[in-house]
């Protein structure tokens, strides 16, 4: 009888930045489950880690979108959409339209200031690209959809590249250090787009005993006088001059939004318009921030996925 060994450990050092994919688990449904799989590491964070949910039934690469959560940039989780959003919903809608969805972490605002959410969200991008065929993925077909400040790093994504001018910097070398992070189309829930406006709109009342840092200073870092450049450099608005070339946008915001408010989208809207660039806005009356008070959210989701399906070719 042979005697089997075990494979030799990798001893490579220092590690790879990120990690190939592990076969998926596959579902009752026929969903095939890629969780927890490590798109990029540092020394001394945390790996970030991305989920795909790939669509049973669909011939041939399916489309994707790459959902970023909100929290403010100091919190929150890939697994979970805000309360107003079931997952069941929200990933069911998508997987129904033939789409794959990723959903990805990144380092909050206290691990590292900006850039560094949007260099994760651009390195999710390049990983998925590079390991598109392990997924049953179309690299050629990906969309990012946001909420809150997943809405701002979306809507980043969307408008910056290496060719976009002064924004080359935004890339980041995280993962898959480099590859084409271009994107086919973007949705944006009630996402912040002008910090410099935004900086001076007060912020809700906290809880007594409750500590939650001001979460504008706590993404810009620096000082007080460098922060106003940083803030017109961490804003959507600032590269929308470029909106010509950049990918369709549609902007879902609560018209009584007390955090984030409607004007924010306002103003991404005419900026991308004004530079000859596709922007829909689509005003949700009477919603509050992650659309509190909206009767239904449901046909939200179903508009959003259809505007994504449409752009991806689904």
């Amino acid at each position: 009888m042979t005697q089997s060994h075990p494979a030799e450990p990798d001893l490579t050092w220092p590690p790879p930045p990120f990690r190939e994919p592990v076969p998926p688990v596959v579902a009752e449904d026929g969903v095939r489950h890629f969780d927890g799989v490590t798109y990029a590491t540092r020394p001394g964070y945390r790996p970030r880690l991305l989920d795909v949910r790939v669509p049973a039934g669909v011939p041939g690469p399916v489309p994707a979108v790459v959902w970023i959560h909100g929290g403010g940039w100091l919190e929150g989780d890939r697994r979970y959409p805000p309360p107003t959003v079931p997952a069941g919903l929200l990933h069911g809608t998508v997987l129904a339209a033939g789409l794959a969805l990723v959903s990805v972490d990144y380092r909050h605002s206290l691990e590292a200031p900006f850039p560094a959410q949007l260099h994760d969200v651009k390195a999710a991008i390049r990983y998925v690209r590079r390991f598109a065929g392990s997924f049953g993925i179309d690299p050629d077909r990906m969309a990012v959809w946001g909420e809150s400040a997943g809405g701002h790093l979306a809507a980043l994504a969307g408008l910056t590249g290496p060719h976009t001018p002064g924004a080359a910097a935004l890339e980041g070398t995280e993962g898959v250090g480099a590859g084409d992070t271009s994107v086919r189309a973007v949705v944006d829930w009630y996402g912040v787009s002008d910090l410099v406006s935004l900086r001076g709109h007060p912020l809700p009342p906290v809880p007594p005993g409750v500590e939650f840092p001001d979460p504008y200073d706590a993404l810009l870092g620096g000082t007080d006088e460098e922060r106003p450049a940083l803030a017109r450099a961490a804003s959507p608005v600032t590269y929308a001059a470029g909106g010509s070339g950049a990918p369709p946008f549609l902007l879902v915001h609560g018209t009584r939004d007390g955090l984030v408010p409607y004007g924010q989208s306002e103003a991404l809207h005419a900026a991308l318009h004004a530079a000859g660039g596709e922007s829909v806005l689509e005003p949700v009356e009477g919603a509050d921030h992650i659309f509190l008070g909206a009767p239904d959210v449901a046909p939200i989701v179903t508009r959003s996925v259809a505007f994504l399906a449409r752009h991806l070719d689904a």
